[in-house]
């Protein structure tokens, strides 16, 4: 069992989080703890200006709402949202944080991502602890 699961939670519809979370808590034990981690992704200044002026705020309100009752359904879990590229900043999150393992859901591999890499692509390169990939 591990000490401290980071779970990177994307609430997009083709990513598996609940299997994600389902992995975490079986790999966390009854005695290990869950970091739910959402990476917010800067929006290009280009399109920013054709959105509501409050829409980040709201976004991030919403965001924030789900994954703490996320959170409250696991045992000893928290949740934390950040602002930056979503690889990098679990990366960098993992590094100050030091989870020993990450559960990370992936989406099935396509032409794009053999041009621009993804999101559990870069985590499981990178990660400094065992990562798995759920899909």
């Amino acid at each position: 069992m591990y000490k401290h699961v980071l779970v990177p939670i994307s609430f997009d519809n083709d990513r598996d989080a609940a299997g994600a979370v389902s992995a975490a808590k079986v790999l966390a034990g009854k005695d290990g703890r869950i970091s739910l981690l959402h990476v917010i992704e800067h929006i290009p200044a280009y399109a920013i200006s054709y959105m509501p002026q409050d829409y980040l705020i709201e976004a991030r309100k919403a965001v924030v709402k789900e994954l703490s009752d996320l959170a409250d359904t696991l045992p000893n879990a928290t949740a934390d949202v950040v602002e930056g590229h979503s690889g990098r900043t679990i990366l960098d999150w993992a590094e100050e944080n030091k989870p020993d393992c990450i559960v990370i859901a992936s989406h099935r591999p396509g032409m794009q991502d053999l041009l621009l890499g993804s999101t559990a692509n870069q985590v499981v390169r990178h990660a400094k602890c065992a990562v798995h990939v759920i899909r």
